[in-house]
């Protein structure tokens, strides 16, 4: 494949596949258990049909939006991913660049492979920090004070990820971070040279918003099965997320939210927004899609916070239907991660032109000039 031949999400899943070694490949695709959640949360998408109006004046749209104070020249978010320069060697680099060009939001992971401090450097768009909270509370606190100085618009709590999903794509293949070769999967790396000379000869794999305090995962390879298991917090609270709120002291996001009861918690200790996910399927296997939640969460505190649907976003009409059944914004990370590490920043670049023009398109086609006018109106169930 060339570059030139994507013209959807999907075919940069594709090209990622044919780029990357196998268990690099399916660390970013693969999902918990059985991966129903996974399948659903694109799925969800087409219970519900857009209802198009014409004759409307289209010539002139707005597809602008306010998310954290910040505007967004789209109403798409680019989710924190871990570990990206496993994907392709320029990670968060080519990342960040592509969303300031498109006037985004983007979010580092703590397990980027890029520090708080070069992203910082990198862009003036809107950045968000993905905060895991470790047992070591001090690694915790040197985090949100690097985010602090550093200048980060925002932190995100994730709240979904106490324990790892059993993701067995990865238990097959053994894979880790940094990436290991085994007896197993030897031969996909040998017959993926570009990825594997990238890997062995540009700059040395590390966590370095982690590798202060930690090895594991920079200098030690661990699955992040393990790392999650053996390193997180499972004391973690709502108490500990309003202290985190706290110590923080900028715009707040919890990111992991899937109950009406928990967004009205957040609500209620001052969460700025809530990112509705089950992150990417890759935790709780038979749990809902962050869509089918949407109007339920909408209905409990619709117009109190931010509310963002995260996850199993692959065209420019599934972020309008999660507008107009009420999200603030959509956000979504394989939508770029498949096109990074098929190409890297002008892979990223691409696909997110191709979602400007899907999400343009649409509004046109339904005949809307602007973001606040994507309402419950517009939506039917099947």
């Amino acid at each position: 494949m060339r570059l030139s031949d994507c013209h959807n999400i999907g075919d940069f899943r594709a090209f990622a596949r044919a780029r990357l070694p196998f268990p690099v490949f399916d660390y970013i695709d693969g999902a918990a258990d059985d991966e129903v959640t996974k399948a659903r949360n694109t799925q969800s998408y087409d219970c519900v049909d857009l209802v198009p109006d014409v004759l409307a004046g289209v010539e002139s749209i707005d597809t602008s939006c306010t998310i954290l104070g910040r505007k967004s020249a789209l109403p798409l978010m680019l989710s924190p991913t871990a570990v990206q320069r496993a994907f392709h060697w320029q990670g968060e680099t080519a990342v960040a660049k592509a969303a300031e060009k498109f006037g985004l939001w983007f979010g580092i992971s703590s397990l980027a492979t890029r520090s708080i401090e070069e992203i910082a450097a990198l862009t003036a768009g809107p950045k968000l920090f993905q905060l895991y909270v470790h047992k070591d509370k001090g690694l915790n606190t040197h985090m949100i004070e690097r985010c602090q100085q550093s200048g980060f618009d925002a932190l995100a709590l994730t709240v979904d990820t106490i324990v790892s999903g059993k993701r067995e794509r990865c238990l097959r293949s053994g894979f880790t971070t940094p990436p290991r070769f085994t007896p197993a999967s030897v031969w996909s790396y040998a017959t993926r040279p570009r990825w594997t000379l990238d890997y062995l000869l540009r700059e040395k794999f590390r966590l370095p918003n982690l590798d202060t305090h930690v090895t594991e995962g920079s200098s030690k390879a661990v699955s992040i099965a393990e790392y999650f298991n053996t390193m997180l917090d499972t004391s973690m609270d709502w108490d500990t997320a309003a202290a985190i709120r706290q110590q923080w002291g900028g715009k707040f996001v919890l990111k992991g939210v899937m109950s009406a009861g928990d967004a009205r918690r957040a609500v209620q200790i001052g969460a700025d927004a809530i990112m509705i996910s089950n992150h990417g399927g890759r935790q709780l296997d038979g749990g809902r899609a962050p869509f089918d939640q949407l109007p339920e969460i909408v209905d409990a505190v619709g117009g109190e916070i931010e509310i963002i649907c995260d996850g199993g976003i692959r065209r420019g009409t599934h972020a309008l239907k999660a507008l107009c059944s009420g999200a603030s914004a959509a956000s979504g990370g394989r939508l770029y991660l498949y096109a990074l590490a098929a190409a890297g920043q002008d892979g990223v670049e691409r696909a997110l032109g191709i979602l400007k023009d899907e999400i343009e398109r649409g509004m046109r086609l339904m005949g809307v000039t602007n973001i606040a006018a994507l309402n419950r109106d517009r939506l039917r169930t099947r």
